[in-house]
């Protein structure tokens, strides 16, 4: 049985890495952050307790911060692959904390790689490289563009990436990147913007809000289907040598293209309700980021499955289901705080 680690298993990408993983057979060791209140809900669906003979997945507690802690947690748990997907991954919450998310974004990374020259053991190793990293660099990009980030958390996953090179060079390690183009699904955060677009729709269409204030309408961005994506993971941790693939769908739509076909699949029109709120751009701008994964499809044999209309079909039934259980609840009562659940 593989042994695979995830740092960042209770965001988007690491429960739905750990379900592609489960089903491959794999024993699932995850990195997760002490807190007051568990952030596990994208995972708890397949925990089971550790007394469980059949149980397959593990939690850690830890942070990238703390190098010490993950040269111990590779020591005990040997794993054969190592999915680093943990990191401060909003890019406009970077330009408001620049400090910490170059610290577990950037620095995270290389206290991963550092872990795994200390500790000599023989493991694969996958960095969660962004197509933020091109930045201003015209379209279409591929594993030659140059990187032109325009934020912190861009910079901060840039060098990562070299320090992902580096290790692979200097030390031998299969260390590989993954640049990953925007990917979404129903589990995608709800202050990203495809998802608080969704969110907001079906709300507004049960008149439990009147508004939606984005920030750059005009922005263009490849987007995917997350699921899709976890499997170009696996794949590039696969492969006989290590390498860097660009991972994308080769299509590219804008926040209001996004926005206004969500809200026609409500039977609404996205002008009356969605408004450009200065507070929500960024210092610097991205204006287009669209993927050339032929790479990744000659040697990978990686497709994208799921379409842009299929996405955006998936994210509405689920926020349309949720409204649906935030309304029954006001409609009962039920408040927490200032905002009901």
């Amino acid at each position: 049985m593989k042994r695979a680690l995830i740092t960042g298993i209770t965001g988007q990408d690491g429960s739905y890495l750990t379900e592609f993983l489960l089903e491959k057979g794999y024993e699932v060791h995850g990195l997760i952050r002490r807190s007051s209140t568990f952030n596990t809900d994208r995972i708890d669906h397949l925990y089971k307790d550790f007394h469980d003979p059949e149980a397959r997945m593990y939690l850690h507690y830890g942070d990238l911060s703390v190098s010490s802690h993950l040269t111990e947690l590779l020591f005990d748990i040997k794993p054969d692959e190592i999915y680093h997907l943990g990191a401060q991954s909003h890019v406009r919450v970077s330009f408001d904390m620049p400090e910490y998310t170059g610290d577990i974004t950037g620095l995270g990374a290389l206290r991963m790689l550092e872990a795994i020259r200390k500790t000599g053991i023989q493991t694969r190793f996958y960095q969660a490289s962004s197509s933020e990293m091109f930045g201003e660099t015209p379209p279409p990009q591929n594993e030659m563009t140059p990187f032109e980030p325009q934020s912190p958390y861009a910079a901060a996953k840039v060098y990562a990436f070299y320090m992902a090179r580096n290790y692979r060079k200097a030390y031998t390690i299969f260390a590989a990147n993954g640049i990953l183009f925007n990917h979404e699904s129903p589990r995608r955060g709800e202050t990203f913007v495809t998802r608080k677009i969704t969110r907001a729709a079906a709300r507004i269409k049960l008149g439990l809000q009147d508004k939606l204030y984005l920030g750059n309408l005009e922005a263009k961005r490849d987007w995917g289907y997350a699921g899709d994506f976890v499997e170009a993971m696996w794949l590039i941790l696969q492969q006989d040598e290590p390498d860097d693939f660009v991972i994308a769908t080769g299509e590219s739509h804008s926040v209001r293209e996004f926005a206004e076909t969500v809200f026609q699949k409500l039977d609404l029109d996205y002008q009356q309700y969605v408004e450009a709120d200065p507070r929500y751009f960024r210092p610097t701008e991205v204006d287009v980021l669209l993927g050339d994964s032929a790479k990744a499809q000659k040697i990978l044999g990686w497709q994208p499955k799921v379409s842009f209309e299929q996405l955006i079909d998936m994210m509405v039934e689920a926020d349309l289901e949720l409204a649906n259980k935030e309304k029954t609840l006001l409609d009962a009562g039920y408040t927490i705080g200032n905002r009901i659940t």
